[in-house]
């Protein structure tokens, strides 16, 4: 093969092949690189796109990046169809299948160990907003208007305590249900809350989790999530997965390339 590799992910070989149209970055077919019983899974790229200086300039343009996760995405959520894959990091490269066969053979033991810890796991997102209550600058209705500035500041110490009790319900619920899938998953994750001006979704984040869960038992998990979908008005619960095991592969982001 001539050009670039781009690698997706590592795994054990896979009896169940990939389907027939899929295509990755670039537009080509994911292929299959074996080496000591090992599966690199890649694609060739071209090296005007995706040597070290044209490269680096793409990651600035956001239409290109966002194609190319997608596409990334693409093979890994076929790979994740069919076998337990450990995906690496968005555009990681490297000069030929030599290069490749360097990078599997020095974290070989680390990929073993972690396809040991992981195989037949999934992973699942749940995430927890709390809709945001519209603004109010006036008085409380059905109040009236304020008839001192006692009443004033009686008024909106009153709309401050509701405000701050929302939060805490939702916080509380969220803790709650963290703790519960926690006790029904092998291993879980809490990342950061997520900004709604970046993600574009309504509300606020008050619970950003992940959970590793056997593919076995994966449809008890989401009963659980979906239960408590009406539990608490205000409050948004929401699914995702079943993905690869991103949050639990301690290496990923470390690997390197070109």
């Amino acid at each position: 093969m001539t050009g670039l590799r781009y690698v997706y992910a590592v795994c054990r070989p896979f009896r169940s092949a990939l389907q027939a149209q899929l295509k990755g970055v670039a537009g080509e077919p994911p292929k299959q690189l074996t080496h000591h019983g090992l599966v690199a899974v890649l694609s060739t790229v071209p090296e005007r796109d995706f040597a070290e200086e044209p490269l680096r300039a793409h990651l600035e343009d956001l239409e290109w990046l966002t194609e190319t996760a997608r596409a990334h995405q693409s093979v890994i959520d076929a790979l994740t169809a069919v076998t337990t894959p450990l995906p690496l990091r968005l555009a990681t490269v490297f000069r030929d299948d030599s290069g490749v066969r360097i990078m599997m053979e020095a974290r070989e033991e680390e990929f073993r160990r972690t396809l040991d810890r992981l195989e037949g796991r999934v992973e699942w997102g749940v995430k927890v907003y709390v809709d945001a209550e519209p603004a109010q600058t006036g008085p409380p209705a059905g109040t009236g208007t304020p008839a001192s500035g006692r009443d004033y500041l009686r008024q909106r110490r009153s709309r401050v305590r509701a405000h701050e009790d929302r939060w805490q319900q939702a916080e509380r619920f969220a803790s709650g249900l963290h703790a519960t899938l926690s006790a029904r998953a092998e291993d879980s994750r809490l990342h950061a809350p997520q900004n709604s001006s970046l993600s574009g979704a309504s509300g606020r984040n008050v619970l950003n989790a992940a959970y590793l869960v056997p593919r076995a038992d994966s449809e008890s998990f989401v009963e659980i999530v979906d239960r408590t979908k009406d539990e608490e008005a205000g409050i948004r619960v929401e699914l995702t997965g079943p993905w690869a095991a991103y949050s639990f592969v301690g290496f990923a982001g470390e690997e390197e390339g070109l």
